[in-house]
């Protein structure tokens, strides 16, 4: 069963105009005003009908605007607020990492803060003495522990905050931003923390303006817009689709077509997308001798060729691609700004072509990804998934890539080669 479940989840926020800024707690209570003499337009709806399911295992991301509701949504899942209506749904140990400090008491020490939070989190205390140590190994505050928390830095107060959120064994784990207060050394800690996760099959909910992280550790993301879900699915493609709603926020016209080409594309579940500024066109695989094809040996070398057309002068561009294998899994990227590419202009018609000299895949169906952009991410065109062929090999490696190697053995090892096999 789904361990998150949101139905339908409204939360409206009760808010004082001028008008009432004389009126006392007291005199409201007495007067049974405090919820009346409010209007609607003095109520502030931080979500306005939010569903959504999340399979077990799943690792879902939600990006948004601040103020969009993001925040709002993680205190409801993590039972911090609640719904003013709607329900949520929950199967398994929840814990969250919210509000950096949130839980912490200040005048007592990290050991101290450790065991209440434990408690609260519903550990033992003989289980919360087990992972102790971990713990603290964990943050990396051995030589702080003893040290009231009001002293802790921002980085040290995350460090202690995740430490314990992982380590009480959650089935879901609730993430809000804090990763984007931590030591630059310590972050690297908490994503493979949160892969390891994954692997275990955790069900993981994170929140974060990081839109390269989100793209990196996401199954899915889903985008907040005024409370409303504007858009869920494949991480870049709803990253992408924000970065260009965010792009063109002030041209109201331009940000009315971007609607448009997002519901439409959302509704035929299209694998292409972007402002079509510069054009994609003809996508092309290549082999040796000029042909096109898709099927490939392993250590064949083949060229993805594509036309452009840039309808404008623009001199902010950059183009990529990305192979995935038939689980998905991006086996390779690469694109002109991270190869140090340096664009100065592009105005009209062109071709693209990467040659790759040999493929060196395992045996198997793969998916091509083609893309132009701005180096920020700003989406020109897209195309996910549009594109396949697959590799035949005589090799029977196995996972992601052939890793070019040979084997060696000591003399008191006896190994044939057996040609028959291979």
């Amino acid at each position: 069963m789904d361990p998150v479940i949101v139905e339908d989840v409204k939360k409206f926020y009760k808010k004082y105009s001028n008008k009432h800024k004389f009126l006392t707690l007291k005199s409201a209570f007495v007067n049974r005003t405090i919820f009346s003499d409010l209007q609607k337009s003095e109520t502030f709806e931080a979500l306005r009908g939010v569903s959504f399911k999340v399979e077990k295992g799943k690792t879902v991301s939600i990006i948004g605007e601040n103020g969009s509701g993001k925040s709002t949504l993680l205190k409801i899942l993590a039972g911090i607020s609640k719904p003013t209506e709607g329900n949520i749904i929950t199967r398994g140990r929840i814990s969250a990492l919210i509000e950096l400090g949130a839980g912490f008491h200040p005048e007592i020490s990290g050991r101290e803060n450790i065991f209440i939070n434990g408690i609260i989190l519903g550990l033992s205390k003989k289980k919360i003495q087990e992972k102790y140590e971990e713990i603290v190994r964990f943050a990396e505050l051995e030589d702080f522990i003893e040290n009231p928390i009001k002293t802790y830095s921002s980085g040290m107060h995350m460090r202690l905050g995740f430490s314990i959120a992982i380590n009480v064994d959650p089935d879901i784990l609730l993430i809000d931003e804090v990763l984007a207060v931590g030591d630059a050394s310590f972050v690297p800690k908490c994503l493979d923390k949160i892969n390891e996760f994954k692997r275990k099959g955790k069900t993981i909910l994170f929140v974060s303006h990081d839109l390269s992280t989100v793209e990196r550790i996401s199954d899915e993301v889903i985008w907040l817009q005024a409370g409303k879900i504007k858009m869920r699915g494949y991480p870049k493609r709803v990253t992408d689709a924000y970065l260009e709603y965010i792009g063109k926020k002030d041209d109201v016209k331009a940000g009315e077509k971007h609607k448009r080409e997002e519901e439409e594309a959302v509704l035929n579940k299209e694998k292409r997308w972007g402002s079509k500024e510069i054009e994609i066109n003809k996508v092309r695989m290549i082999d040796k001798k000029g042909r096109e094809k898709y099927i490939y040996e392993a250590d064949e070398p083949f060229t993805i060729e594509f036309d452009v057309e840039a309808h404008n002068e623009e001199r902010d561009f950059v183009f990529g691609i990305g192979i995935y294998n038939s689980e998905g899994i991006l086996c390779y990227g690469s694109n002109t700004h991270i190869e140090d590419f340096k664009s100065s202009l592009i105005k009209g018609k062109g071709k693209v072509g990467i040659r790759v000299r040999e493929l060196n895949l395992v045996n198997g169906t793969y998916f091509l990804d083609v893309a132009v952009h701005k180096r920020d991410g700003y989406p020109f065109d897209y195309h996910h998934f549009q594109y396949t062929f697959r590799v035949t090999s005589n090799y029977r490696d196995v996972g992601i890539s052939r890793v070019l190697h040979d084997w060696e053995f000591s003399k008191n090892i006896h190994l044939k080669k057996d040609e028959n096999m291979s």
